[in-house]
């Protein structure tokens, strides 16, 4: 069995969620730092990881240096989130805001409401999340709930509108 000081873990994983990942991760390595890496922005991830249990988030735009600070810098026992996140951070917290709507959802639900918005049906979102499509469907249920929303012309209008996904032709969605 290997021990690791830093694991560094992709949020887009084929046919996982890492923020899943991570949450099964730290029950078997409870002391073991995780680094969140991904090509989302991180105002779409980052506290979902943090609050699951990662140590820090990084976005693949960061430069080499970036990178191998951040992973020092959770190797040491500390949490890293990038200067612009803990102004983003600061803010939001300076203010008492209300949550977003979709700040609200669970990570089932979230998952749900960006591939519902991607186009997928349900029956491909339970595939890919491994649930019953009676699952899904509640989870559709209770995210349109929850968000104020009628259907999923609105449920996608709401997701561009935030920039939740990527919905240029590259990315695939």
């Amino acid at each position: 069995r290997q021990a690791f000081d830093v694991i560094l873990l992709d949020i887009s994983l084929p046919d996982t969620n890492g923020i899943e990942v991570l949450k099964r991760l730290k029950r078997k390595l409870p002391r073991t730092p995780v680094l969140m890496f991904s090509m989302y922005r991180e105002d779409q991830y980052a506290v979902r990881a943090l609050k699951a249990g990662a140590a820090g988030y990084l976005s693949k735009t960061v430069n080499a240096a970036q990178m191998i600070g951040a992973i020092q810098q959770v190797a040491a026992g500390r949490k890293y989130v990038s200067p612009a996140m803990a102004e983003a951070l600061a803010e939001y917290v300076s203010f008492e805001n209300e949550p977003l709507p979709h700040e609200k959802l669970s990570d089932r639900e979230y998952q749900t409401l960006c591939m519902l918005a991607s186009g997928k049906r349900l029956t491909d979102i339970a595939n890919t999340l491994s649930l019953s499509v009676k699952t899904v469907s509640v989870y559709r249920s209770r995210l349109l709930e929850k968000m104020r929303l009628s259907n999923n012309a609105e449920l996608t209008f709401y997701v561009m509108s935030n920039r939740l996904v990527d919905m240029s032709p590259a990315s695939g969605a």
